[in-house]
């Protein structure tokens, strides 16, 4: 099982393929096996490498460094270590704010950035909405977890994959949900048209979680952005509808290796 120490923490990864870089990056609490249904197509001409962020997953659970900032240090020591050249950074949910936090820190390292379903500004307009959840993972996480991550999802959705995804989330460590308690804090909306790397947001028609117009938001802030809508899908539309997802991952690569 490949791993990394780096920043006082050790990383579980995987690196398949060859061609140009993408790094993979999943949600709050899942891990990078959100990406099994992209690996075998895009490792056929790519270098994929998916990363299980700490705290999540097969990496280690540290009770520091569960902050934005600590991810980010994460990732610049990764892709050194592993002598990623420049990759484009595919972020899910969380995720893509990691992802748009690296292009915004360290342009020098990616090529691009594509959130998928990425949160944006959206929780910071409700921060009570955010502080009740915490009260509540902390009370009762599995309960809380099982009745919150169905409606990440659009209806019709397998109940295995939603099962699956519980399962993840309540095997990561409970000290991700300071990630919870700073996204009340969090709003891109200011730093995005400095932005000096491609970006193209790509969301679930039907994500209830994170509303597209977030998506349609930032992208307008965002000089040369693009946007690509997954119809049909929630929050999770690389799972949920992986081949309509893969085309629309495609159409966004092929996009933002233009403008780079």
């Amino acid at each position: 099982m490949p791993s990394l120490d780096v920043n006082g923490t050790t990383l579980h990864y995987e690196d398949e393929g060859s061609g140009p870089a993408l790094l993979f990056l999943h949600g709050w609490g899942t891990s990078g096996r959100v990406w099994d249904a992209q690996v075998p197509d895009f490792a056929r001409d790519h270098r994929v490498v998916t990363v299980d962020w700490r705290g999540c997953g097969r990496s280690a659970r540290p009770r520091w460094g569960n902050t934005t900032a600590g991810v980010v240090a994460d990732l610049v020591a990764l892709i050194d270590a592993l002598r990623l050249d420049r990759p484009v950074v595919v972020g899910s949910s969380i995720g893509g704010t990691f992802a748009t936090e690296l292009g915004l820190l360290r342009p020098e390292l990616t090529a691009g950035v594509v959130p998928v379903g990425a949160p944006g500004y959206w929780p910071s307009t409700r921060p009570q909405d955010q502080a009740g959840l915490l009260t509540r993972l902390r009370r009762d996480r599995a309960g809380t977890v099982t009745a919150w991550v169905p409606g990440w999802y659009a209806p019709g959705t397998a109940p295995a994959l939603i099962d699956r995804t519980v399962q993840q989330i309540l095997g990561s460590g409970v000290h991700i949900d300071e990630h919870q308690d700073a996204a009340r804090r969090y709003d891109p909306r200011p730093a995005l048209p400095g932005l000096r790397v491609p970006i193209h947001y790509v969301h679930g028609e039907l994500d209830a979680a994170i509303p597209l117009e977030v998506a349609r938001t930032c992208a307008a802030l965002t000089p040369g952005a693009g946007l690509s809508v997954v119809v049909g899908a929630g929050h999770m539309p690389h799972q949920e509808l992986p081949d309509r997802f893969n085309a629309a991952l495609r159409s966004a690569l092929a996009t933002v290796a233009a403008a780079a």
